[in-house]
């Protein structure tokens, strides 16, 4: 941390619907389930919330200033994309990620078996080591929309720093 004169954290929130006839995309890797996750773009719950704590920490606005629904560019774009593009934002500010702690809410399927892929795929596109990024998984106990099988959540919290020159 001596290397840093500016310090920011940014903290992400994302939520998408379930359904049927779609990929289930979650940290840039592909689940195999029965349902898959609703979005203009591959919908990846976690990448989203990740981009909008970066986005967050420099106060960039979030992830649909940048990247609107309503933009064609965007449609069906995998995530990784938009977390490099997001990353290249913040770095022509100056600033790096310096680590990544975030978590999914999710009733099934188990993610586990995937977390480390995530991480990889996560730390590659900001530039860091693996250890560096922290997911959890958890269940909201059978409780709401994600315990009925409805729709997953994602919270990301980021820290940026500024290099000293």
């Amino acid at each position: 941390m001596n290397n840093y004169v500016n310090i920011r954290v940014g903290q992400g929130y994302d939520v998408h619907r379930l359904v049927d006839g779609r990929k289930m995309i979650i940290g840039g890797v592909e689940i195999p389930w029965e349902k898959g996750i609703l979005g203009h773009s591959d919908a990846d719950v976690l990448l989203h919330a990740i981009c909008d704590a970066m986005l967050g920490a420099l106060a960039l606005g979030d992830i649909g200033q940048h990247f609107p629904d309503t933009d064609l560019r965007f449609k069906d774009i995998s995530s990784l994309s938009l977390l490099s593009k997001t990353n290249i934002l913040i770095q022509s500010r100056g600033f790096s990620v310096i680590n990544v702690d975030s978590t999914i809410i999710l009733q099934n399927p188990k993610i586990a078996p995937y977390v480390e892929q995530m991480k990889k795929n996560i730390a590659e596109v900001l530039g860091l080591n693996s250890d560096a990024v922290s997911i959890k998984a958890t269940t909201s106990e059978g409780l709401g929309f994600v315990g009925a099988g409805e729709g997953v959540v994602a919270h990301a919290i980021v820290l940026l720093g500024a290099k000293k020159i």
